[in-house]
């Protein structure tokens, strides 16, 4: 309804500085005077249609949210302040992240058809307000964790867009040194994480991720004036996993910094989502948890920057959230999407034509067609540069195979490797009080005593070994089931008591949610244990086992892994465990 209201400006080329709510409302109300509300604007041929006319045969017409709407339910169930300004230089620089975000997929489209990128590749077109949003609110300093869609996320993380490309050519300059390529784009210098493949699985490395700024902030590493968070990326077929209603519970439960990021484009791979989900509104999920959610048009960059600069605004202060974006996915599923899902052809000729975030946004006169004109030949000249780097840019060498392999020489002595930070036994006295240490003390003396008798048994040895070291490391950190009772076999016993809930965490019963959790922690710099009651129970974690295993070749050697899963196989004299308790 405000498109006819803004075409004057659209015409002249009158910029609208700054974009106030106030600007907006007073043009809706006008537009609404003169039309019904329920009419849309053709951006094909400029003509005023029907709503119905236009999305009779659609599946999923524009939401119908308004500002008013949104800033009533920011207020009410987000309690911060709701700032209604953006400036005109922050509208510019979210056009720009949009434009470049088109144009690198575009480049990446193109080069896939040249045979210059293989393999998967997953394209952005049409969901562009949301690296805007990146762009505009998320700091280089938070941790960014990612799906497998995730080029525009990166770049508009800090990640150098060069790079990305480079990484896309399988070229030793990318981000992981051609070793990740699409799926896994990886970046220490921006915390960006991932680019990770399997489906929903990002969602408990990200609460892990989170939990390493409260460990930083616990231990004392985090940066002064700490105010980070983690960023999680899910489209709204993802969220219907069961990973999330564990990560959105983990996120409740200890108040971790997250902000779940919920691409919403009607999409899970190529079927249309509400034939497989009984309710969409992602953002409502949180409710059960008492975490807050919202739901945005990404249609509408404005309210998308707004609405999500007070979401961000309240994980920083607060706690987690839920941001759920509408959008239209323009391309398929990948390059290589034959397209044969149910009504997706006409739909996308519809939402190009009608609901590109670009093509409205350029539409509103929010900037002027000589501001637009310049972006675009910036853009231009920066992709030719993106691309010549890329392709000048060498294979990896034939070594680099070997030197990911595995980051320890094969004569490692672990015994006399110093702790994580120089300051261990500083932080470890601060922490730990003098009642924890006297029942820490007592343990590991009457275990130490079993040892030299020769009669400590196997879990209980473990147990000493885990004690000592979260002891001399307060970097490492513990995860089981029924840990606070010592579990099966006592090996993570008198953990939490010593070390807190914190370093020593009680856990679901699902090994893959915690064994993801801990992979998080060990992206931070942590040094995860995770304890499986049984060995067989890993089966949950089969998803988590494998990208741990595989983090420090896929990142290129950026990040190291230094995780530790135990657990106890086979059977015990005199006892029946069980098809599922004694592989």
């Amino acid at each position: 309804a405000l498109l006819p209201t803004l075409a004057p400006a659209l015409r002249t080329g009158a910029p609208a500085r700054p974009v106030r709510a106030s600007r907006v409302l007073r043009a809706s109300r006008a537009a609404a005077a003169r039309m019904d509300i329920t009419e849309t604007i053709d951006m094909v041929g400029g003509t005023v249609r029907t709503q119905r006319e236009v999305t009779e045969q659609m599946m999923r017409p524009r939401p119908n949210i308004t500002w008013d709407h949104l800033h009533k339910q920011l207020e009410v169930n987000f309690e911060v302040p709701v700032n209604d300004e953006v400036s005109h230089e922050d509208v510019l620089n979210a056009y720009k992240m949009m434009v470049l975000s088109r144009q690198f997929e575009n480049a990446c489209n193109q080069a896939y058809m040249q045979g210059l990128i293989r393999g998967f590749m997953h394209l952005d077109h049409g969901q562009e307000t949301i690296p805007a949003l990146v762009g505009d609110s998320i700091k280089l300093g938070d941790i960014k964790v990612s799906y497998y869609r995730e080029h525009t996320h990166a770049i508009a993380s800090g990640v150098p867009a060069d790079k990305v490309m480079a990484e896309l050519f399988a070229k030793v300059d990318g981000t992981c040194k051609g070793a990740g390529g699409s799926m896994h784009i990886y970046d220490k210098d921006t915390h960006f994480q991932g680019g990770w493949a399997l489906v929903a699985e990002q969602l408990p490395y990200a609460a892990g991720c989170a939990r390493s700024i409260l460990l930083d902030r616990e231990t004392g590493v985090a940066p002064e004036n700490d105010d980070r968070i983690a960023v999680v990326f899910v489209g709204e077929g993802g969220a219907q996993n069961g990973r999330m209603a564990e990560t959105l519970n983990a996120a409740a439960k200890e108040n971790l910094p997250l902000l779940f990021i919920v691409i919403d484009n009607g999409r899970a791979i190529n079927t249309f989502t509400p034939d497989v989900a009984q309710n969409s509104e992602v953002f409502t999920q949180g409710s059960h948890y008492g975490i807050p959610g919202i739901k945005v048009d990404g249609g509408n960059l404005l309210d998308t920057l707004r609405a999500g600069r007070t979401v961000v605004d309240y994980v920083r202060k607060k706690g987690p959230a839920v941001l759920q974006i509408h959008t239209y996915r323009l391309q398929g599923h990948s390059p290589a999407d034959p397209e044969h899902e149910r009504g997706r052809k006409e739909e996308k000729k519809w939402a190009r034509a009608e609901a590109d975030p670009i093509k409205l946004f350029e539409a509103s006169g929010m900037l002027s067609e000589e501001e637009m004109d310049a972006v675009k030949a910036e853009v231009k000249a920066e992709m030719n540069r993106i691309l010549d780097f890329a392709k000048k840019s060498p294979p990896p060498p034939r070594e680099l195979a070997k030197q990911l392999e595995f980051p320890d020489a094969p004569d490692t002595d672990y015994n006399n490797r110093p702790p994580s930070v120089p300051n261990a036994k500083e932080i470890t006295d601060r922490l730990v009080s003098p009642d924890q240490l006297a029942g820490y003390s007592a343990r590991v003396e009457a275990l130490t005593a079993k040892a030299k008798e020769g009669s400590i048994s196997i879990g209980d040895a473990i147990n000493l070994a885990i004690l000592e070291e979260m002891m001399r490391d307060p970097m490492t950190t513990i995860h089981a089931e029924d840990l606070q009772a010592g579990s099966s076999y006592d090996i993570p016993a008198l953990t939490q008591q010593t070390f807190g809930k914190l370093r020593a965490a009680d856990e679901i019963i699902d090994e893959g949610h915690f064994m993801g959790k801990a992979l998080g922690e060990g992206l931070n710099g942590y040094r995860p244990i995770v304890e499986l009651m049984n060995a067989n129970f890993g089966i949950y974690g089969m998803a988590e086992l494998s990208s741990a295993g595989n983090t420090y070749a896929t990142t290129g050697g950026q990040f190291l892994m230094p995780m530790t899963i135990i657990g106890a196989g086979g059977t015990a004299p005199n006892q029946a465990l069980g098809a599922e308790h004694s592989q």
